[in-house]
């Protein structure tokens, strides 16, 4: 059934009821809130020239066959009502291609082989390549030992993402699925079903209630037909359609039957066009990636300023042989790069994945995760999403005009629905009672008018049981009703009912007229005593209950929310004040058009900064809103439920799909709510923030064991010729990661502001804390070497009893570095990841109980490791007390190290930032949130393989075909359809019969 007040009948005036005396009554505008009414044209251009030229196509302002009348669409088309023949048919299905979406299968052997192709792992492959291929000859075998770790380090760095990746969603498949599978058509005058993806721009097509609209088309005939787009268009409400109106592929009919012209199929529907726009930005490198290239770009920066050194020092300065230099160059590529680090994140978001799980919130992108930590902006749906998508009187703006109270109106109202079979008006109306059988108790039901296009209402005739009175009861649009009206008719109370009407639609609420009558007699047919206006209902789309609380904890943590709805100005001006979000929001066009002239915007980026929200968007608007945020420098969030919100969802840097959304809009989205509301995506947001300062930690030390590792192994072998074994590093890298990956779940504390990776911050730590652990080592080792400080005081010797290290590449030696380095450099942990004095923050007892087990496992090794083919030999007791004296008194100054750094270096830098942006503000007026220091590197593009170089080198060795489907222009529903069909139909005229 359709709705009564959703009838395109916004602006219709109302003949005012004659009467006997002379003068006319002036004739009374309900502005009852519906949709206006879009009036068709006529294509500016020559109709009877059928070979139109594309370029007259795009022009939009001469033909749109969305609003074109019916007839040019059937002459452009160069169809008629009889319907296609199937030559023609299937020559425009080779023209135009199938009326379904593609998608683009990856080869999962390429996508594995991706995750190894970045700067990261290049050098972690170059080091594979030194130790198997060039580290032969000088009488020794290829370094096989070293070979066998860094490959299981790779597998298992992609492994982890491979495996993490394939589990994503496709959204396009999704959107693809979505569409109707079978329809009906008329080919050469004869109804017949086929498979929805064969139909083509010019196919007559029929579809009843519960069918769904195969592909975007103009009706040609419509009976009482009522369609449910709110998962495309956003629009809470069914809508009715007539004759000439645009049906999309995707949407439901809900009632009646129609027939229409195929007008769009395949990509180029309006269905196809968020399916298009999810996606678009694939050749994009995410959040994480690019901070993973700057970090990434900082270690190879001092690797490879210090293997240059080497280079030049060992073989030039100090004529090493081949193999020797070697070793000590591969030290440094070991040990420098952060080859862990994608792992150790990847755990970090699993395991943050699994905990966001519990709140019902299933991570379908994990780095997703990391990028809600830092999002600044949440753009959010308002149907089915702020609001609950179900219809609901509002029982605070009930009007009354009669002798009954509002619950006697809405009580009324229920009377005249019915209680089966019911649209969403009368389900609202008799939910509004609480129990849908009061709807008939206490009456005998005589007569019931169902709601039809015509009468615009609802009417009932009953019997009341108590008193044996007939009575009838109507309701529907406020004009219709008022025009019944005969009793009790006053200027006066038409006067307040126009202001009333009038103030509903101001606020967005739909008004819903109730006028009551008596009949006389037993004759439930005949005549009453006159209808007399009793009521006016405001029907509205609630927010959820919890819509409020979300909003106001969401801007406590830092983060604004904005509304993008396509739903009317009015309504999303109203939902904006019940919740608090405000009603500072302007219509789509604004985005087209920019601020008006004399407006307090100086540009349109500043107006979209400053909104509470827009109304009357399409998947294009939403997109293009969410891309100019981001430009902005900020972080987005966007959240929504239907196929129009999917395009949004995929650009956004988060996209949440809410409980109840669409196959598309959960499948482009990277986080999906299980439970209704948006409560789940607060404790998301501080879920991920406590995920953040985990990873942030964790880049701290990593980079600083970078500096640790290159600086101090390099000024060794400058200083005293003294060559780590290889594989010692590989095992400090093995035990650090080990220990590290229990980061994870280590307890931190959750910003209340929005996160930000400050690069400068971070490289400043890691230099700071490398260089001070690399002063331990030195030091230790220029004792050993120099004195015999050691034995003197301990008593204790190295290889051969020698009280000092003569040789400086004993194996004793390497045992004590190796020892003192694992030791200490595990112990940074506990610095980076305080903000305090490391024992005010109790670490979890899983990172305390893996570093005691990997410092177990370092004394171990370091005691009974006598390993020929590295070099190292166990070291006594004493050693092994000394080493670990020595790292404890040099931990502790770390902590003051970090409180001199954030009072001096650290406290410039901000200083700094803060000055850009209050410069950048007062040029531009428009502020520059912290996001914009995260400058994507110019090295970011080497991070973006997997859809670059592997779709390249698929492509070469013929894995799979890639169709593509961008529009090379974004506007409204059909102008890019109109383009396509029409000029391919003026290259490929008709053949003749």
């Amino acid at each position: 059934m359709s709705d009564p007040v959703v009838e395109k009948e916004a602006g219709s005036v109302e003949p005012a009821k004659e009467t006997t005396p002379v003068p006319e009554k002036k004739k009374r505008e309900y502005k009852d809130f519906g949709h206006e009414e879009e009036k068709v044209t006529h294509a500016k251009v020559d109709m009877s020239q059928i070979q139109l030229k594309a370029e007259d196509l795009y022009d939009k302002e001469k033909v749109d066959l969305e609003t074109i009348v019916v007839d040019d669409v059937f002459k452009l088309l160069q169809c008629d009502e009889n319907g296609l023949t199937d030559d023609e048919a299937a020559r425009r299905l080779e023209l135009f291609g199938p009326n379904r979406l593609e998608s683009e299968e990856q080869n999962p052997f390429l996508q594995f082989l991706s995750f190894m192709w970045n700067p990261l792992s290049w050098v972690m492959e170059a080091a594979a390549l030194v130790a198997i291929a060039l580290s032969n000859g000088e009488h020794r075998p290829p370094d096989w030992q070293d070979f066998v770790g860094i490959v299981t380090l790779l597998l298992i760095n992609s492994g982890i993402g491979f495996y993490e990746e394939r589990n994503a969603g496709n959204a396009v498949k999704a959107l693809m699925d979505s569409l109707a599978p079978k329809a009906k058509v008329k080919r050469a005058g004869q109804w017949r079903e086929i498979e929805s993806a064969n139909l083509v721009p010019g196919d007559m097509i029929s579809f009843k209630i519960g069918d769904i609209v195969p592909a975007d088309c103009r009706l040609t005939e419509a009976i009482n037909v009522s369609i449910d787009q709110a998962a495309l268009t956003g629009e809470s409400l069914p809508q009715g359609k007539k004759a000439g109106d645009q049906c999309f592929s995707g949407s439901t009919c809900k009632q009646g039957e129609a027939e229409g012209v195929v007008i769009s199929t395949g990509p180029n529907t309006f269905f196809g066009r968020a399916a298009n726009l999810v996606g678009q930005d694939d050749d994009t490198t995410g959040h994480l990636q690019k901070i993973l290239a700057q970090i990434g770009s900082f270690c190879l920066v001092v690797i490879g300023i210090f293997v240059i050194a080497e280079i030049f020092c060992l073989y030039a300065g100090f004529r090493y042989s081949y193999r020797r230099g070697l070793d000590n160059i591969l030290v440094l590529l070991i040990g420098g790069i952060p080859i862990a680090m994608p792992t150790v994140l990847s755990v970090t978001l699993a395991v943050g994945a699994q905990q966001l799980a519990k709140y019902k919130a299933i991570v379908t992108r994990i780095t997703a995760i990391e990028e809600l930590a830092a999002v600044t902006i949440l753009c959010s749906d308002k149907t089915g999403t702020l609001t609950t998508n179900k219809l609901t009187i509002d029982r605070d703006t009930i009007r009354t005009y009669g002798p009954f109270s509002p619950e006697d109106v809405v009580l009324l109202a229920a009377y005249a629905s019915r209680t089966e079979n019911q649209d969403a008006i009368d389900t609202c109306v008799v939910g509004a009672i609480g129990d849908p059988a009061r709807a008939r108790a206490g009456i005998k039901l005589l007569d019931f008018k169902p709601f039809n296009p015509v009468d615009k209402r609802t009417e009932i005739t009953y019997r009341e049981e108590s008193t044996g009175k007939l009575k009838r009861v109507t309701k529907g649009m406020t004009g219709i009703i008022i025009e019944l009206c005969t009793r009790n008719k006053t200027e006066e109370l038409e006067n307040r009912l126009e202001a009333d009407v009038e103030e509903f639609a101001q606020r967005g609420l739909r008004a819903l007229a109730v006028a009551y009558e008596e009949l006389d007699g037993d004759d439930f047919e005949g005549e009453g005593n006159g209808f007399e206006l009793i009521g006016l209902l405001a029907i509205f789309d609630p927010p959820r209950e919890d819509t409020k609380q979300t909003i106001d904890d969401a801007m406590a943590l830092g983060v604004k929310v904005k509304m993008v709805t396509g739903d009317q100005l009015a309504i999303a001006k109203e939902t904006g004040r019940r919740l608090g979000l405000g009603d500072h929001m302007y219509p789509a066009k604004v985005l087209k058009d920019g601020p008006e002239p004399g407006s307090r915007f100086r540009n349109l980026d500043e107006m979209i900064l400053d909104a509470d929200g827009f109304a009357g968007v399409f998947p294009e608007h939403k997109y293009e809103i969410v891309k100019r945020l981001q430009a902005l420098g900020h972080l987005c969030a966007m959240t929504g439920d239907g196929a129009n919100d999917a395009p949004a969802l995929s650009r956004a840097n988060v996209g949440i799909a809410v409980e109840g959304a669409t196959d598309a809009a959960r499948s482009a989205a990277d986080i999906v709510l299980t439970e209704p509301g948006l409560s789940t995506i607060v404790h998301a947001i501080r879920g991920s923030r406590i995920i953040f300062q985990r990873m942030r930690n964790y880049a701290i030390y990593a980079c600083a064991v970078t500096i640790r590792i290159v600086v101090c192994f390099a000024i060794l072998a400058f200083a005293f010729k003294f060559d780590f074994p290889p594989f010692m590093v590989l095992i400090i890298a093995l035990l650090n990661d080990g220990t590290i990956m229990t980061l994870s779940v280590d307890r931190v504390l959750p910003s209340n502001e929005p996160d930000s990776w400050d690069l400068a911050e971070i490289f400043a730590y890691a230099v700071a804390y490398g260089l001070y652990l690399t002063l331990s080592t030195i030091a230790l080792v220029a004792i050993i070497i120099r004195t015999s400080w050691f034995y003197d005081k301990f008593g204790v010797t190295l290889s051969g009893g020698a009280t000092q290290a003569f040789n400086h590449n004993d194996p004793q030696l390497h045992a004590i570095v190796y020892l003192q380095v694992a030791i200490i450099s595990q112990a940074l942990i506990f610095i980076t990841r305080s903000h305090g004095f490391f024992f005010m923050e109790r670490p979890s007892f899983a990172l305390l109980g893996a570093f005691c087990i990997a410092q177990l496992i370092s004394t171990i090794i370091a005691v009974y490791g006598d390993w020929g083919f590295t070099n190292v030999e166990g070291i006594s007791g004493g050693w092994v007390g000394i080493v670990w004296v020595w790292d404890i008194v040099w931990f502790f100054p770390l902590d003051l190290i970090k409180f001199a750094m954030k009072a001096t270096i650290i406290k410039y830098l901000r200083n700094r930032h803060n000055e850009e942006v209050a410069k950048h503000a007062k040029e531009t007026g428009v502020p520059m949130t912290r996001t914009t220091s995260r400058a994507a590197s110019i090295h970011e593009s080497l991070y973006s393989n997997r859809v670059s170089f592997i779709r390249r080198a698929a492509r070469k060795v013929g894995f799979g075909q890639k169709i593509s489907m961008k529009p090379e222009e974004l506007q409204r529903f059909s102008s890019i359809q109109a383009a396509r069909t029409g000029s391919v139909l003026a290259r490929h005229p008709s053949r003749p019969s």
